[in-house]
């Protein structure tokens, strides 16, 4: 991969993280106070950056066969959970990803909430709430900096570009003052899904001693046929989406909308979630990180996993690389399948 290959794969994935942080700052300092919103949000910078600055080095140190079997398996259980959220967006059977509607909440959710001062903060609410935002949504852009840059051995250019990414949303949301509503969010998760799922692939492969035809060259294959077989798999969704619609449809003639349903699905989750007992500060720690790594669905990143160890097995056979093409290929269509039930 050539630098500006690198650069663009980093600042598109970042743009998206950048997208929903700059929407939760900007609805903490609109509604309650921009200066401590800016100094959450700095401090959370701060502490991302003492982390790519901390395990960069750390990580380019391990061997690259062991770096690109982990990275491979990350970027591939990352990659096909946002290709599985995007596809089903794209088909319609899942309401988009609407800024607007999420800055309202976040805007709803601050003003009510009451004032405090602490730490020399005027406002702890809104400096925390920019600060774990940030955060949050910061830990995925170190994880694609880090990931990227270890395996090509340029964190510079990772790391340029991330910034660049974050400084073109800042930008856009200091200009407008309000959610980046326009930013066709689900066309770049879609971009970014495909882009993940095929350095994931292409990297966890060769990291187990798989040998990809045509060497670096595989990639330009590996992408377009990811993103073609999303693509057929869209339709599909949506064809199968429409017709459910129909079917469904009550008496009255009006169809059940995707907007109904979710709200209808939003509801019973937020029932269910007050009636739950509240996990302790231990459990909190341990749900994120595995919610982090593994995800909503544990039988993808087994998937991956065990398409990583067979092949690892099999790594002597020349075709050995068709081995976690065809474990994808399987997993695409069954989480989304997935997904599309829950």
């Amino acid at each position: 991969m050539t630098s500006y290959a690198l650069f663009a794969a980093v600042f598109l994935a970042c743009l998206v993280e950048a997208v929903e942080a700059t929407t939760i700052v900007v609805a903490a300092g609109a509604s309650r106070n921009w200066r401590s919103a800016l100094t959450g949000t700095v401090a959370a910078v701060v502490v991302l950056a003492v982390i790519v600055a901390a395990a960069g080095p750390a990580i380019m140190m391990l061997p690259l066969a062991v770096l690109r079997v982990v990275i491979g398996g990350l970027l591939l259980v990352f990659g096909l959970q946002w290709l599985r959220k995007a596809v089903l967006r794209a088909a319609g059977v899942k309401a988009l990803h609407d800024e607007d509607a999420i800055y309202r909440r976040e805007v709803a959710a601050a003003s009510a909430a009451a004032s405090t001062r602490r730490a020399g903060v005027s406002d702890w609410y809104a400096f925390t709430l920019s600060f774990k935002g940030v955060l949050l949504e910061g830990l995925e852009v170190v994880f694609i900096v880090l990931t990227f840059a270890t395996n090509q051995g340029n964190l510079p250019v990772a790391v340029v570009a991330a910034a660049a990414a974050v400084l073109v949303v800042v930008t856009m949301g200091v200009i407008v003052r309000g959610p980046l509503a326009r930013v066709p969010e689900n066309a770049l998760k879609f971009v970014v899904g495909v882009m993940l799922t095929s350095f994931g692939l292409f990297w966890g492969a060769q990291g187990v001693g798989a040998d990809w035809p045509g060497s670096d060259g595989a990639l330009l294959i590996i992408a377009p046929g990811v993103l073609v077989f999303c693509l057929l798999m869209t339709l599909a969704f949506r064809r199968r989406h429409a017709a459910a619609v129909v079917t469904s449809t009550p008496a009255t003639g009006q169809p059940t909308t995707t907007r109904s349903v979710v709200e209808t699905s939003t509801a019973s989750t937020a029932t269910a979630t007050a009636t739950r007992t509240e996990p302790g500060r231990l459990a909190r720690f341990g749900l994120f990180w595995y919610d982090f790594v593994i995800g909503d669905d544990w039988q993808i990143a087994a998937g991956v996993a065990i398409a990583l160890i067979i092949t690892g097995l099999a790594a002597g056979w020349t075709a050995a690389w068709l081995i976690p093409v065809v474990v994808v290929a399987f997993l695409i269509p069954y989480g989304t399948a997935r997904a599309a039930r829950s």
